[in-house]
């Protein structure tokens, strides 16, 4: 699917700033406003997250390639392409003309991207293959830890480049690491050995020093979160605190869990005592306290304790640092690996990317990126000839320092972001001309106030989500009574995307296994009883501008399974026999009754007790609960599509002695914080799709936080099958195929019970008529 975690309302802001610049016949200085839900100011295109920073993103920046109504790709961009859409022809223009060509004999796929000569930056700097170039090294350097999935895909080259060795000299160190490892750090070498003492000595000396890396991310994370803390846990000052390094550490120990203070005494989990007046723990007095509570097991310290859990782990860190000095003593190897054999510049604007095999979706990675500049992204040193690519090898500080300041090619400049406001100014240099609308606005707006501020004059236009209580509050301004007016004008269009209600794997289980038995039926217990009351609450909220759908995936994709597609059926509608749950005949109160009877049957298969006298579980098996909690950003009054199907699930459950906890968030990025810590047992949220249905981004188990990929895979599906069904579909051209396979991977999700399929809505686009 390779999609996109946004927030609930998905934005359409590019929709408005092209129909904008029509509106407006001349310049003006009013400002168009634009409202917006709140920013986290992340406006580089390498490293925006949310649908708000990449409205701002896509506004001041360019892509390589162009897309048409249906998503078709325009290859012929600089002379402009003509496609026919519902009986009308349009002409699409781009920055780029491109190609593909797949050798079947080689087995390898060249792209290539030319360049119109004429391009330039907002700033006036001519836009070039080595800006490309630039691009693509940062996605694919080692330190990425962007959304793009670029690296996922088999560029010629591009493994040997992330790991500075081939791929032989690779799995000849790998395996002495793992041998290492699997010895244990007590192991005493002898001759026998398939490695020497040096890297024995070597690779636990990594390790350690990476524990010890963690644990300083740690301190450092306490006090820069939890400042309001200080006095309460050690008497002591932020500022007290701030000014030693020992005090730190002490603080970061008791607020971790790992000691105590009291009357100026640190004392720690193991029993050792430290008086903070004179003799402050240091970094290794912490490191051996979790060395000591682990048992030396540094996956299992990192799995618990990381302070970023979607940071490599301390054994891969440890590993790949091995590897890389290990491999850097083959004569081979002495200079490493200074590019990636498959990106080459053929002229000053002409780029080729080759890559093993053929994947459908790679088109779109490769080339529906925005070109940001190497000028203003890099570090001053690029030289393609003597590989250098504007940033040193693994070191992206450069570009992340202008994270809040982005500057591209775009039909607007960025100029501000101040008093929750981000101020643009029209691109003079924009190839498609630049927009008449002069001075653009993001103005942040409590999406409750979207309408009453497009009513009053304070915005212009906004995203408003498509619910009855949103459509009636629009029609009472207008004159005519109807959504569109002589005060409101509404547009609506089908999303690109779907609301969900998502399970962890790794929380919601039975025991230590999230793909047992046990673990998935507590997962479809969950399931079915939020999904039997999807119908009411989303009819109650949306109307006739959302529908519920039974597969985790837009209805607005080919791929999307249809009620007369074999197989089908809908979402959570069997119980632990396989048995359909619901009759036709059934009315509404009988179908909650037999969801929730249903429901029993798989909490009793995942080991739960049952008591029959009372009717309520009484005990639940090792690894599980009887209480979860379901995160939800409904701004803290409910205002949510799915807050409904949760109350109503939650008094359901309650019957039977079950508790959903339902956590209603005012501030969303709470929940977004706790999904990238994994943590997080249920959650309400939406997906906004790209073209292709490529799921490799969210469900395939490299992207499970912590595992060096997307970080999107929420869930925590790990399963060879899906992984494999997914990496398959993207090999083929076959559409036809590919919805099969795309089939079978659903039902793979469907099985796992990570996800319970909500909404298919409408985005409203609203604008001062």
């Amino acid at each position: 699917m390779n999609k996109k975690l946004v927030s609930w309302i998905l934005s359409l802001v590019i929709a408005v700033t092209l129909v904008a610049p029509v509106l407006a016949q001349e310049e003006s200085s009013t400002p168009f406003v634009f409202g917006s839900s709140n920013f986290s100011q992340k406006f580089s295109p390498f490293y925006a997250d949310t649908a708000f920073d990449q409205d701002i993103v896509d506004i001041t920046n360019v892509k390589l390639m162009r897309t048409d109504r249906v998503g078709g790709t325009i290859f012929n961009g600089i002379e402009g392409e003509t496609v026919p859409y519902n009986g009308k022809d349009y002409t699409y223009y781009g920055i780029a003309d491109l190609s593909i060509e797949y050798d079947e004999a080689a087995d390898k796929t060249v792209y290539t991207a030319k360049l119109r000569d004429d391009i330039v930056f907002s700033d006036g700097e001519p836009m070039t293959a080595d800006d490309v170039i630039f691009n693509y090294y940062v996605y694919l350097d080692p330190a990425y830890a962007g959304s793009t999935t670029l690296r996922t895909y088999d560029i010629v080259g591009l493994k040997d480049y992330l790991t500075q060795t081939t791929s032989d000299v690779y799995a000849k160190y790998e395996t002495i690491a793992n041998d290492i490892k699997a010895a244990g750090v007590d192991h005493e070498w002898s001759e026998s050995d398939s490695w020497t003492q040096e890297q024995q000595d070597a690779y636990w000396q990594l390790e350690k020093e990476n524990w010890l890396a963690e644990v300083q991310k740690i301190v450092d994370y306490v006090f820069t979160n939890y400042p309001g803390y200080a006095e309460d846990t050690l008497g002591l000052t932020a500022e007290e605190i701030g000014a030693d390094e020992g005090l730190k550490v002490a603080f970061g120990m008791a607020m971790w869990g790992f000691g105590e203070a009291a009357d100026g005494v640190l004392t720690t989990a193991s029993g050792k005592t430290f008086e903070l007046a004179s003799a402050k723990p240091t970094l290794e007095d912490y490191y051996e306290e979790t060395y000591a509570a682990y048992e030396g097991d540094a996956d299992a310290f990192f799995s618990v304790e990381a302070a970023d859990s979607a940071a490599k782990s301390i054994t891969d860190s440890a590993k790949d640092t091995f590897i890389s000095a290990e491999a850097a003593n083959e004569p081979e190897l002495a200079g490493g690996i200074p590019n990636i054999a498959g990106i080459k510049k053929l002229d000053d604007y002409t780029v080729e990317v080759t890559t093993n095999g053929y994947e459908a979706p790679a088109i779109y990675q490769l080339f529906e990126i925005p070109v940001a500049p190497l000028h203003y992204y890099g570090d001053g040193n690029y030289d393609y000839e003597n590989n250098q690519f504007g940033h040193p090898y693994s070191d992206l500080s450069a570009v992340q320092s202008k994270t809040t300041q982005p500057l591209g090619a775009g039909a607007y400049t960025f100029v501000k972001y101040e008093n929750r406001i981000v101020y643009l100014e029209a691109n003079p240099n924009y190839y498609l001309g630049e927009p008449k609308t002069q001075y653009l606005q993001f103005k942040e707006t409590n999406d409750a106030e979207f309408v009453a501020g497009i009513a009053t004059g304070t915005i212009d236009s906004a995203n408003v989500n498509g619910s009855k209580a949103n459509f009636n509050d629009i029609a009472s301004y207008n004159d005519n009574g109807e959504i569109t007016g002589n005060v409101i004008t509404t547009y609506k269009v089908d999303n690109r995307g779907y609301g969900y209600i998502g399970m962890n794997a790794d929380t919601i289980l039975v025991g230590d296994a999230p793909a047992s038995d046990e673990s998935k039926a507590l997962r479809k217990a969950l399931g079915i009883v939020l999904a039997v009351y999807r119908d009411v609450a989303y009819d109650s909220y949306y109307g006739e501008a959302a529908a519920v759908i039974q597969y985790p995936i837009s209805n607005t994709s080919w791929a999307a399974p249809q009620p007369t597609d074999p197989g089908y059926k809908d979402a959570f509608s069997t119980d632990v026999d396989g048995n359909p749950i619901y009759t036709d005949q059934m009315s509404s109160e009988e179908r909650y009754a037999a969801a929730l009877e249903a429901a029993k049957g798989y909490f009793i298969a995942a080991g739960y007790t049952f008591d029959e006298a009372s009717g309520k579980l009484i005990a639940a098996p090792d690894g599980a609960k009887l209480s979860y909690e379901v995160l939800i950003g409904g701004e803290g009054t409910g205002n949510h599509p799915s807050f409904q199907v949760l109350t109503d699930a939650a008094n359901a459950l309650a019957t039977i002695g079950f508790e959903l906890k339902i956590n209603d968030l005012s501030d969303t990025s709470i929940m977004w914080d706790t999904l990238d810590s994994g943590k997080q047992e249920l959650w309400c949220a939406a997906w906004q799709s790209t073209i292709d249905p490529d799921m490799y981004q969210v469900y395939h188990s490299s992207g499970i936080v912590g595992r060096g990929g997307s970080d999107s895979n929420h869930y925590h599906i790990d399963d060879a099958e899906l992984d494999q069904l997914i990496v398959d579909a993207r090999q083929s051209d076959d559409q036809a195929y590919r919805k099969e396979l795309y089939k079978a991977a659903l039902d793979v999700i469907v099985d796992w019970a990570v996800e319970v399929p909500a909404y298919q809505r409408q985005n409203s686009v609203i604008f001062s008529t």
